[in-house]
């Protein structure tokens, strides 16, 4: 059960140009005003994002789309009756008064409506569209619980809503739009593209030519602990290693041989993809906690959700 006098006072913040980290069925989120250029100002600087990376607007309502983005249509809306409130993040066409800071100057902005009651209702109270990334330093593992929240940020948020766990535990999936004829995936994410090709038909990589960064999440390096992370099958692992080595490692299933680990850390005893997902952030920031010299990651499958965490693992990966 929400705590309704609680979110309220979470709206004041965030109506007086004050940061708040709230749940989300994905991650958690650290969110301003949309409307509010000094509050989103500060999401840059608290998570020390550089200004090029743009943010993606929550909303509560279909109707406030129209504050933000140019008058969706056809597929457009298509999607939106399917997949929101959920996991699915629309690249459109913004509008003029969206400050150019939320979108790092770009003519587009990515809009979700997120599927968590904290979450709605706060926008809801705040009567604004409400601007937030992940509550977590840049290029850092995202935070799926508000203590991880507060081991990143601390008093650095003006509030945390702490409402446990986040379900699905990895980011929206990004889907641009700006030309509906040709849907272009910008991020895997907490819904498996699969389902989105059932409604659009072909989906697109994004064009490597194009400099900008068009939506969250699209560099190289990021979601990354501070402990080295490598591919198991990459890393050729010497039982008579003088250095004796703290090795972790991060497994779908529970792996045949672990006594070579200091830590283990299984996403699925029956590997279940979603529920993988869910549990990814939360195992590597329990590793990255373990004091140890590297983590090893398996490959997963590059199929449903699978395609998703092994995104968010290559990105932690990147040397």
């Amino acid at each position: 059960m929400i705590n309704e006098n609680e979110i309220y006072r979470a709206a004041l913040i965030i109506k007086k140009g004050g940061l708040v980290a709230f749940p989300t069925e994905t991650v958690y989120g650290l969110g301003a005003d949309a409307f509010n250029p000094a509050a989103v100002a500060r999401i840059f600087e608290v998570k020390k994002r550089p200004k090029f990376d743009p943010l993606i607007v929550h909303i509560s309502r279909t109707e406030e789309l129209d504050s933000v983005v140019q008058k969706p249509s056809g597929l457009i809306n298509s999607l939106i009756d399917v997949f929101w409130p959920g996991p699915l993040t629309l690249v459109l066409p913004k509008k003029a008064d969206l400050p150019d800071i939320v979108t790092s100057g770009l003519s587009s902005v990515g809009v979700r409506m997120p599927d968590h009651p904290v979450a709605l209702k706060l926008i809801e109270m705040a009567e604004t569209p409400i601007a937030a990334p992940s509550a977590n330093p840049f290029g850092r593992i995202s935070p799926t619980s508000a203590a991880h929240v507060k081991k990143y940020l601390g008093s650095s948020v003006d509030m945390i809503i702490d409402y446990g766990s986040c379900s699905v535990g990895v980011e929206s999936t990004i889907l641009s739009l700006v030309d509906e004829k040709r849907p272009v995936l910008l991020r895997p994410g907490g819904i498996p593209v699969e389902e989105i090709i059932r409604i659009t038909g072909p989906v697109y990589p994004p064009d490597m030519m194009i400099a900008d960064v068009l939506a969250p999440g699209m560099l190289p390096r990021h979601y990354s602990p501070r402990t080295p992370v490598r591919m198991l099958e990459d890393y050729f692992y010497k039982p008579n290693d003088s250095k004796k080595l703290k090795i972790g490692l991060l497994s779908l299933k529970k792996p045949m041989e672990s006594s070579r680990y200091h830590a283990v850390e299984v996403l699925s005893e029956s590997g279940d993809l979603a529920e993988a997902a869910s549990n990814l952030f939360a195992a590597l920031h329990r590793l990255d906690c373990a004091g140890l010299d590297i983590i090893l990651a398996e490959h997963m499958p590059e199929t449903g959700m699978g395609a998703t965490i092994a995104d968010r693992i290559r990105r932690a990966v990147h040397e």
